[in-house]
């Protein structure tokens, strides 16, 4: 049983929208995202960010994207807004 839990939690960090291992974010403290450890795509070639661009200037009239996102302590997922190829990278921990 305690194996197919790590199974499961390895899956959900790779991205489904590319299926690349995604990176460990720490979002700053002073952010609304607080300082829990989550898992972000940072590909920059995933369909899921490349389409963003576009869906955000139709819909919303922003040039921004978002890139996948899964925090393991809630098991949610979804999008991480940003305005550049940069934003948050600097937050992608090298500790795996």
């Amino acid at each position: 049983m305690v194996e197919k839990a790590k199974i499961q939690d390895i899956d959900k960090r790779v991205c489904p929208y590319c299926r690349q291992k995604m990176k460990k974010w720490i979002p700053s403290p002073f952010s609304t995202w607080g300082a829990e450890e989550q898992y972000v795509c940072f590909n920059d070639e995933c369909p899921y960010f490349v389409r963003g661009w576009d869906w955000m200037m139709e819909q919303r009239m922003v040039k921004a994207s978002y890139r996948y996102r899964y925090n393991p302590r809630t098991g949610k997922s979804g999008p991480l807004p940003v305005f550049s190829y940069d934003d948050f990278k600097k937050d992608i921990t090298r500790i795996e």
